[in-house]
């Protein structure tokens, strides 16, 4: 059989195959590149986001008098370190890095252990730091002290120490309570890069650390000296606590997504060998880093995120499939004559199904090749999603074709007539269905109650979806003729034939009408499930924003705030409602058991959340005691002694599981605000639209904090994996809806000879254009609203269906997604669109009609 004559006399038919192929090989090969590289772009975002000392690797020890008195000694010690690491982790490492020894707890003598000046020294110092006043450290020499020499070591301090130290230049200080050595002030240095992640390692070195001690008004204040290298020779853990440390940077840009298990794995690994291949006469090594974890909690969202991505891929598989199938078989049925012919003369099924199967080939091989070809020019990691996608297109394309063809071709001769009367399916076939709906179902539930086992690249929930939408399918099939014959009846008894011959041909459709619905039921479906998701995660974000924060703003300070500072922070312009509160630890009865504690007005804080998705609980009053809400950790007590600033006895008015913006889990109690009779404010909760930085200034404490809901919410919306799934979201329901429109319209053409010979066959019995346009318009608009219906059921049903494997709290700062509310404008835009394709097609098929001779339409001997 001549193949190309048939490819040639058919060649729009072929273009348009050959173009969809294109098309879902181009976005089955690129679009999980795309996601890949965004994935990719999450993990370096995330790395970056989490600070220095969290994703670096450091290797620590404690000088127990094996001291290192030289730098040289550091360097060897690396260089072991460093020849360890295992060889996934050594592209990530810089080729440099930096080393440490520093002493800790160091008190400041008879300074009542408020007062800690430790010494540092750092093998970069110097090229970090810049002397503002006096000049660098020298070499260490020694001091007459209570009748003895002590080591006197110069060191150099942050600028900050100056202040809250305080501290000058000249300052001579006596450290250890026991056994002392002297420090001298004789620089004082500033970073040169502050905001450097090299200094996320010594924040002690760059800044006072300042707290105030539980029951203490005094602040305890702590600051990091530099020395020289050379007082490396004097500086011996024997006497005092020293630490060693070796930083091993991590790239933040070098790590792939795909192989976060791998480094985790890798990360472990190193953990555990540090200390065994470290080992030696003083205090044994280990490695610092929550690398783990942070990939962990990356792995989270990255889950979810792939989630997303499969279930999405799914769709636009199925769907990209079911249109590449209607356009085979539109194909197929235009050669069906010259295949027929063919079988009749002689022709075997193998030759008859192999030209179409050859023919189909031609259309979609080359096609496939050039979508997966051009998808290389899209940046990103290649999964295999990319290659598995393009080469199931033109399989499934060429399979359907010998298999459809092979099964129609069977016998010579086989022409029938599908409009006469709807066809009985076999035992075989609905056996089949059944089963198909029985596995679907036994998937969903296995899917709920297994979870995902491959953190979120599970072929599993590939699957599913898939499953449950041919399931879907496959009933709205079944179910969708009977609502229409019911229709058909009460058409009957009308005088209008137009309304009883348009569903008596939609509900008499041949049984090609299946493929229209495993198409546009999955583009809705999914759809729809997108909304779905992209409603429940808006939700839940707000929702989290302000469980995070518990007001619109709160202000936290380390200290006590004055009754004076409050009221400038009650007078700042935007201010509408101020509830100050303390928060604490208190001691639970005469036990070393302790429970944190705040006391605040909450009648007025629920005055504050007036409009917000958030509420707290009210205080019942009674009992011998000062009524409090306590955690569910200290539930049953009763009444009971507490030890705050003085001894007082409460009595459990409520409990409560957590408290919006201070307290998740643990033990807690909430007291009314007016129980201490001085009350020490240190939170601020406030209600406006104030500035932030003069809020901050009008407590007249730097070391004051503010977060607001507002700076929460965008903190969770700005997660780099989070702007990925609106993403995918948003390509996924373009891809459908172009998909969807794409199969009304091929529908069209398939169903437009016999549409056609119907309506000649009735314009020869007087039937006008407009009852023409309107035959056809009943014909194919009752498959599409109810297809319309069944996707929307679906899309709404999956969220429930998928259950824990659609898990999105990663992108709700870990608050799970309560429910999912749809957002209808999607979903009716969408159903809008093709009932609008579909009522153009039918008027643009009419108007062809109109325009051809009924000579052309009908046979001799059709009109006896």
């Amino acid at each position: 059989m001549r193949i190309l004559v048939l490819a040639r006399v058919r060649l729009g038919v072929v273009a348009v195959l050959s173009l969809l192929t294109l098309s879902a090989c181009l976005l089955m090969a690129g679009l999980p590149r795309v996601l890949q590289a965004s994935y990719d772009d999450a993990l370096h975002g995330a790395l970056w986001k989490a600070s220095a000392s969290q994703v670096d690797l450091t290797v620590q020890t404690e000088s127990r008098g094996a001291d290192l008195h030289d730098p040289g000694e550091f360097a060897a010690k690396d260089a072991r370190i460093r020849s360890l690491l295992p060889s996934r982790l050594r592209p990530l490492v810089s080729a440099t890095g930096q080393m440490s020894a520093k002493t800790y707890d160091t008190p400041v003598y008879q300074s009542n252990g408020l007062t800690y000046i430790n010494l540092g020294w750092l093998s970069d110092g110097d090229r970090r730091v810049e002397w503002i006043d006096g000049r660098a450290p020298g070499k260490p020499g020694v001091l007459r002290w209570n009748g003895s020499e002590i080591p006197l070591f110069e060191v150099g301090i942050v600028d900050e120490a100056r202040t809250t130290m305080p501290l000058q230049v000249g300052d001579v200080r006596i450290l250890g309570e026991s056994d002392q050595m002297a420090v001298k002030i004789v620089g004082v240095f500033r970073a040169k890069d502050p905001g450097a992640r090299y200094w996320s390692h010594d924040a002690d070195v760059l800044h006072v650390t300042q707290v105030q001690p539980p029951g203490k008004q005094e602040l305890e204040r702590r600051t990091t000296a530099l020395i020289p290298a050379s007082g490396l020779a004097v500086l011996s853990g024997a006497t005092r606590h020293l630490v060693y440390s070796w930083t091993l940077p991590v790239d933040p840009a070098a790590p792939a997504s795909l192989d976060v298990p791998e480094l985790r794995a890798a990360v472990e690994d190193y953990g555990r060998l540090i200390p065994v291949q470290m080992a030696g006469n003083g205090s044994p090594y280990e490695l610092a880093t929550d690398l783990p974890g942070v990939l962990a909690g990356f792995g989270t969202a990255l889950g979810a995120a792939q989630t997303v991505m499969f279930l999405v891929l799914g769709g636009l598989l199925a769907v990209a499939l079911g249109v590449l199938v209607l356009a085979v078989q539109l194909l197929t049925e235009r050669i069906d004559h010259p295949l027929a012919l063919a079988r009749a003369r002689g022709g075997s099924l193998r030759q008859v199904a192999g030209a179409g199967a050859a023919l189909v080939a031609i259309a979609v091989a080359p096609a496939a090749l050039a979508g997966w070809a051009l998808a290389f020019l899209v940046p990103g990691p290649v999964p295999w999603l990319a290659h598995a996608g393009p080469a199931l297109v033109p399989l499934t394309a060429v399979g359907y074709a010998a298999a459809r063809l092979a099964v129609t071709h069977r016998t010579p001769l086989h022409e029938r007539r599908d409009d006469v009367a709807a066809a009985r399916p076999s035992a075989r076939r609905i056996t089949l269905e059944v089963l198909v709906v029985g596995l679907a179902l036994a998937g969903a539930y296995l899917l709920r109650t297994r979870g995902l086992t491959t953190g979120g690249l599970d072929p599993f929930l590939l699957l599913v979806p898939v499953a449950l939408t041919v399931a879907a399918a496959l009933i709205t099939i079944r179910c969708y003729p009977l609502p229409l014959k019911l229709l058909v009846r009460l058409a009957a008894r009308g005088r209008l034939a137009v309304p009883f011959l348009g569903l008596t041909r939609a509900a008499r459709a041949r049984s090609a009408s299946a493929l229209p619905v495993l198409i546009l039921l999955p583009a809705l479906a999914v759809s729809v499930f997108g909304t779905v998701v992209s409603g429940g995660l808006s939700t839940t974000q707000r929702l989290a924003s302000w469980q995070s924060v518990g007001a619109p703003i709160k202000l936290t300070s380390p200290v006590e705030l004055p009754p004076e500072a409050i009221e400038r922070v009650r007078k700042v312009p935007g201010v509408r409602l101020l509830v100050p509160a303390q928060t604490a630890s208190a001691q639970l009865g005469y036990s070393g058991d302790r429970a944190q504690i705040i006391a605040v007005d909450l009648a007025q804080w629920r005055r504050l959340l007036d409009g917000a998705p958030i509420s707290v609980p009210a205080v019942a009053s009674g009992g011998s005691g000062i009524p409090v809400l306590v955690s569910h950790e200290l539930r049953g007590r009763g009444t009971f002694d507490i030890g705050w600033y003085e001894r007082m006895k409460v009595t459990t008015a409520g409990e409560i599981a957590a408290l919006p913006g201070f307290y998740t889990r643990g033990k807690f109690i909430v007291l009314p605000f007016e129980t201490n009779k001085r009350p020490g404010v240190n939170t601020l909760l406030i209600k406006g639209d104030a500035d932030p930085a003069a809020l901050l200034a009008a407590t007249g404490q730097p070391a004051a904090q503010l977060t607001s809901q507002e700076r929460a919410l965008d903190a969770i919306k700005d997660d780099p994996l989070t702007g990925t799934v609106q993403d995918v979201l948003l390509i996924s329901t373009v891809a459908l809806a172009v998909y969807a429109l794409i199969a009304v319209a091929v529908t069209l053409v398939i169903g437009a000879a016999d549409r056609a010979r119907a309506l000649s066959f009735l314009r020869t019995l007087g039937l006008s254009d407009r009852q023409a346009r309107g035959l056809t318009v009943l014909e194919i608009l009752p498959l599409i609203l109810i297809t319309s219906l069944a996707g929307l059921a679906l899309g709404l049903g999956l969220p429930a269906a998928l259950g824990p494997a659609i898990d999105m709290s990663a992108y709700t700062g870990d608050l799970t997604v309560g429910g999912y509310s749809a957002d209808p404008v999607m979903p009716a835009v969408l159903a809008v669109a093709l009932a609008a394709v579909a009522v153009l097609g039918a008027y643009a098929h009419t108007a062809i009609s109109r325009r051809r001779n009924l000579g052309a339409v009908l046979r001799v001997g059709d009109l006896a």
